[in-house]
């Protein structure tokens, strides 16, 4: 298993888990808005502006994308963005970390491993304490997040979506 930024070299395998997640009807947290893109070329584009604050539409922050590949076959597993810092709707909601796995994938551990693979990454950000998020009732998305060192601190409901969240803070 490998955490990588993506690149064209994925691009069947980066359509093909868009299309598992639009065909299941789910989120695709932390893909970076893939779903909103036919073609890969334009996602990366996106992905590119993301990166920095220069280029970060004014409503979002940086972030920093990455794919979770299966070495064995190449396969997109996963997909997790670090958001760089927290706007108000992400210092309540959505967390410096975003995550998903495909559907067809999910109950292997790949959420724990890919959360563990970058939580490194998150101090050469200036990110030392890590707010995540996960919907109320996510349990797997819970027990990633506590496997990883999450210590939950409250929830709180989000009326526009309206869903109640869970806040776990990681100390790095």
């Amino acid at each position: 298993m490998k955490l990588i930024e993506p690149t064209m070299a994925y691009d069947a395998g980066i359509q093909a888990y868009r299309r598992a997640f639009l065909a299941s009807g789910e989120t695709m947290d932390g893909s970076g808005g893939l779903g909103r893109y036919e073609r890969t070329r334009d996602w990366l584009d996106e992905v590119a502006r993301l990166r920095r604050a220069e280029t970060a539409p004014p409503h979002l922050v940086p972030a920093t994308q990455y794919i979770y590949i299966r070495e064995a076959d190449g396969k997109v597993v996963g997909m997790l963005q670090i958001r760089h810092r927290l706007n108000p709707y992400l210092a309540q909601y959505g967390g410096h970390i975003g995550y998903s796995v495909a559907p067809d994938e999910r109950r292997r551990g790949y959420a724990t491993q890919m959360l563990r693979g970058v939580l490194p990454e998150c101090p050469r950000l200036g990110i030392h304490r890590v707010l995540i998020t996960c919907v109320q009732g996510n349990e797997g998305s819970k027990r990633t997040i506590l496997r990883n060192g999450g210590r939950f601190e409250r929830a709180v409901y989000d009326p526009d979506a309206r869903l109640w969240f869970e806040r776990y803070w990681i100390d790095l």
